[in-house]
């Protein structure tokens, strides 16, 4: 069994924030694979239910982002998993907006969610680390991740979340490889027919040709004395 957490604050308030996309994501995963309704256990809202092959159990904690250890190591104690049967989904400053990367183990980076986890259960846990960009100032980040996505994000957000809901049965059954293409599929699809090669160039105009001069015709050779005599005498006969 899979314990799979998505991160981010309780309300309507932050519903569309930056550091809910983990809440997004779970939602859009339990959405499209039928699963629900939520209940409230562990501190949080939870589902349980199978993506392919494997059981899970989907989690939101509803203790605040920097309280999330608590609803997460509540649960997995409960349902008897081991750390590394977690794997939190959260946003990243440090990915690109619409990046996604799976990570096992490390360090929590500052995250609040990741470091209240880190406190609860260890660092040996799962992480699909979901880009967002970063503000360029780090006394930008906290108004930056409490904001609402922009407009202009949700194309590729819409594409994200779809990819992380087509991928979410193989990162339940341990194939992160293919739950990242999955997720590439949707927000880098390859292009058909795109680019140069193949295409055939223009031909080039041709260069008008030049007018053709015609020859110039060979001086005639001056007539001798006696020619020009003879023709004289011609005329007067």
């Amino acid at each position: 069994m899979k314990l799979i957490v998505g991160l981010g604050n309780p309300g309507s308030k932050y519903a569309g924030n930056r550091h809910n996309i983990g809440f997004m994501a779970l939602d859009r995963i339990a959405s499209d694979a039928g699963l629900g309704p939520w209940k409230s256990r562990f501190q949080g809202h939870l589902i349980e239910g199978r993506l392919g092959n494997a059981r899970v159990a989907l989690l939101k904690p509803q203790t605040f982002m920097n309280l999330s250890g608590q609803s997460v190591g509540e649960a997995m104690r409960y349902l008897k998993l081991d750390p590394a049967d977690v794997i939190v989904l959260h946003d990243e400053l440090d990915l690109a907006p619409g990046k996604c990367r799976y990570k096992m183990g490390g360090g929590h980076a500052g995250h609040n969610g990741l470091r209240s986890i880190h406190q609860h259960i260890g660092a040996d846990y799962g992480r699909v680390r979901l880009g967002i960009g970063h503000p360029g100032h780090k006394d930008r980040v906290a108004s930056y991740v409490l904001a609402d996505f922009a407009k202009a994000d949700q194309d590729w957000l819409d594409d994200l979340l779809r990819g992380i809901s087509d991928g979410a049965a193989h990162l339940a059954e341990g194939d992160t490889g293919r739950f990242q293409n999955a997720v590439a599929a949707r927000v880098a699809p390859p292009r058909s027919g795109g680019g140069s090669a193949g295409k055939r160039l223009p031909p080039e105009p041709k260069k008008p040709a030049k007018a053709s001069q015609p020859t110039p015709a060979a001086p005639a050779e001056p007539a001798s004395f006696t020619d020009r005599l003879r023709a004289l005498t011609d005329r007067f006969k």
